[in-house]
């Protein structure tokens, strides 16, 4: 193995994933197993995370549940506190969850929650392993905190190729994941002195298989607007991640990685 492929490596890095249950969490949590990282499972869903667990586990890799409401300030204390001073190397705050809608439409509540499960419960989860993250660079000189934003955190939805407007990728969805991709800019200059690297990675178009079988119309519509000319499969953002999670990318921090097949270059 050259220099250049073996830097994707995680072989004895531990990395947390939050939402790793999901659809695009999933392909995640697949990728950092299959690289060589312990992967802690993060999901709401003890049985969830269980069963994904047990994947990786099957398929050779190293996996352990934290099955915690990453917007319960008590349940990431006591989650994390568990780790009791291990190294953590890799953060990805990846949890999301929120329904539909546009501005008219939508209740100020849900711009709470939206933030709050993508900015504050980054913040949540940084605060709560900062002596994780120092420790994984006392011992190996690196750590990586990886922030899931959004190509919406960066243009607008194009309102006219959704079905209804309760269907419409939201307003206050695409306001916090900008505030998280400025967010992360911040903290890759609070911490990078630390050696502690803090990153955003934009997927674009990835709807899942469910949307696929269920809105044809819709998903013609959507690949009509990407310059590749198709939607993104999750297993697409497998690469970019150990990119952003390795040493392969040692010299970055502050950036927004985007990964949309070209939209936001129209």
């Amino acid at each position: 193995m050259t220099q250049a492929a073996a830097s994707f490596s995680l072989a004895g890095k531990t990395a947390l994933l939050t939402g790793a249950t999901g659809h695009l969490g999933e392909q995640m949590a697949l990728a950092l197993g299959a690289a060589g990282a312990r992967v802690l499972v993060n999901s709401r869903s003890l049985q969830r995370a269980n069963s994904l667990a047990q994947r990786l586990q099957e398929q050779g890799c190293v996996a352990d549940v934290l099955a915690f409401d990453v917007t319960d300030q008590q349940q990431v204390s006591e989650a994390l506190a568990t780790l009791q001073g291990q190294p953590l190397h890799i953060l990805i705050n990846n949890a999301y969850a929120g329904g539909g809608g546009t501005i008219e439409e939508a209740e100020t509540s849900q711009y709470h929650d939206s933030y709050d499960m993508a900015v504050v419960s980054a913040h949540r989860l940084l605060q709560a392993c900062l002596p994780s993250l120092r420790e994984a660079v006392r011992q190996d000189g690196d750590a990586s905190v990886i922030n899931i934003a959004s190509m919406y955190g960066m243009v607008s939805p194009d309102l006219r190729i959704y079905d209804s407007r309760s269907d419409t990728n939201p307003p206050f969805y695409g306001a916090a994941k900008a505030a998280l991709i400025q967010w992360s800019r911040y903290a890759a200059c609070e911490f990078g002195t630390e050696s502690i690297r803090v990153n955003s990675l934009s997927p674009g178009p990835f709807p899942a298989a469910s949307v696929e079988k269920a809105k044809p119309g819709f998903i013609k519509a959507l690949v009509s607007r990407v310059p590749l000319g198709r939607i993104g499969r999750a297993e697409e953002l497998q690469g970019p991640l150990l990119f952003l999670a390795s040493s392969a990318s040692s010299f970055v921090t502050g950036s927004n990685l985007v990964v949309d097949g070209g939209w936001t270059s129209w």
